[in-house]
């Protein structure tokens, strides 16, 4: 930057000299071709600076070179993974489906779902031992829910006499993959349900916690069992969901699933695969062309369960790759899953690094509205759904460019307001590579997605 300023005071020097000379004796220095040039070049400059975007003017796409630049809902970064470091404004913030097109069934929605929403970049750590074990979000829970996820997968294990929240494997939770109480977490959510009283949120628990009732106390004492949404009203054969009119009216509003299919007989809790459908996860879930079934669930195309859940995400995070992971491959598997399950939209769609968008603007998010106006309206996106028109009524609205996702058809074509809660410091975002190699003195273990 210090460089352009300087180059560009250089050249107004030479100019205005070469002005002066104009304006004198020396006249032949006007008729000369490069002077010509050199007052073009000047005027590019100055009418270049002089239109650039800044203060909070600075809409998607725009280049920008501090948070500051970019309007309400955006913020700052760039993607180096595909080449593009310049950075831009980029969509901070999700469409809430529901704010736009609401009082439908809650399985026919498709909301952002957060992987491993706990294993934070930077998280302190709680016990005073260095954290060894990779990290999938940026951010903190609360401003995950802020910034529009309304899905969280929690990994809970027995630990120090408590729940935790643990990146481990084994099934068992070590100082040095735990992260914190989960009771922590938990309060986050009863304080974002508390202040938003519209909003529904599920929680996807990879559950190792053997203490008897341990998932009923630790919800109960962060004062989330008000809101639960009871086991008896859950669709058992692939039948409707309750409207999300029906849910915020009668306070359901938090959906909570369990991998231990015992709990629901113990605690009363919803295992998962009874309820939902699932892909793989990790490295089997990102094959181009290829979306396989998770095993402990039921085939993707199965009518028995009314709820899809689309993993996508690497089995080895990588923070600076997510901006590439998130542009048309994304859109590709979408396409991709949603012919797997028999031209069904997923509900759930679980990433990394949510922050972490597309080099055009879009990415998790934009997917996210795609995927949203495809089913609520028959429109490429969410934003161009109109409440009470007929279905494929769409206003003109501007969709960032990219790879489109698919229509009913088998071929993909087609808001939370204020500012962007964001946990990083307010810089431009071009995040470090937060992946960390390590060895242990026991034989290797695989971590747990």
């Amino acid at each position: 930057m210090l460089a352009k300023v300087v180059a560009s005071r250089v050249l107004c020097i030479r100019v205005e000299a070469a002005m002066l000379a104009c304006f004198t004796d020396d006249r032949s220095i006007c008729a000369s071709p490069a002077i010509g040039y050199l007052f073009l070049l000047l005027f590019s400059v100055v009418t270049t600076s002089s239109t650039a975007c800044s203060n909070g003017n600075c809409q998607v796409l725009d280049a920008c070179t501090a948070p500051t630049d970019c309007g309400q809902g955006l913020y700052c970064g760039n993607c180096p993974a595909l080449g593009k470091t310049q950075p831009i404004c980029i969509r901070g913030q999700a469409t809430i489906p529901t704010s736009i097109i609401n009082g439908l069934p809650f399985n026919k929605y498709t909301w952002l779902v957060t992987h491993n929403s706990f294993s934070i970049v930077d998280a302190p750590s709680l016990n005073g031992v260095q954290r060894l074990t990779f990290y999938n979000q940026e951010d903190s829970v609360t401003n995950q829910l802020m910034n529009g996820a309304r899905g969280l997968m929690l990994d809970m294990y027995d630990f120090e006499n408590d729940i935790w929240l643990c990146h481990s494997f084994r099934g068992q939770c070590f100082n040095f993959t735990a992260f914190q109480p989960a009771i922590n977490t938990l309060k986050e959510v009863e304080a974002f349900l508390t202040s938003n009283p519209t909003e529904i949120v599920t929680i996807i628990i990879e559950d190792y916690v053997h203490t008897p009732k341990g998932l009923t106390n630790v919800f109960t004492l962060a004062g989330l069992d008000k809101y639960w949404f009871p086991l008896t009203k859950m669709p058992k054969k692939g039948e409707d969901w309750p409207t999300v009119t029906q849910m915020v009216q009668e306070n359901h509003r938090l959906i909570v699933f369990t991998s231990d299919a015992s709990k629901e007989a113990k605690e009363g809790i919803a295992y998962q695969w009874k309820y939902m459908l699932e892909n793989e996860a990790g490295d089997p879930g990102v094959v181009r062309g290829s979306c396989p079934k998770r095993k402990e669930s039921k085939p993707l195309n199965s009518k028995s369960a009314s709820l899809f859940l689309e993993n996508y995400f690497p089995t080895y995070p990588v923070e600076t790759d997510a901006c590439k992971e998130h542009s048309t491959p994304l859109a590709e598997m979408v396409n991709t899953c949603y012919k797997a399950a028999g031209n069904v939209m997923p509900n759930f769609l679980a990433v990394n690094f949510y922050m972490v968008l597309r080099s055009d603007g879009g990415g998790v998010f934009d997917a996210v509205d795609r995927m949203n106006g495809l089913t609520l309206c028959g429109c490429n996106t969410v934003t161009a759904c109109q409440a009470g028109a007929p279905f494929g009524s769409c206003k003109n609205v501007a969709v960032p460019s990219g790879n489109p996702i698919t229509n009913t058809a088998g071929s993909f074509t087609g808001s939370v307001t204020g500012s962007v809660q964001f946990a990083k410091s307010a810089s431009t975002v071009n995040s470090p590579n937060h992946l960390v190699f390590f060895m242990f003195s026991f034989p290797l273990m695989a971590f747990w997605l």
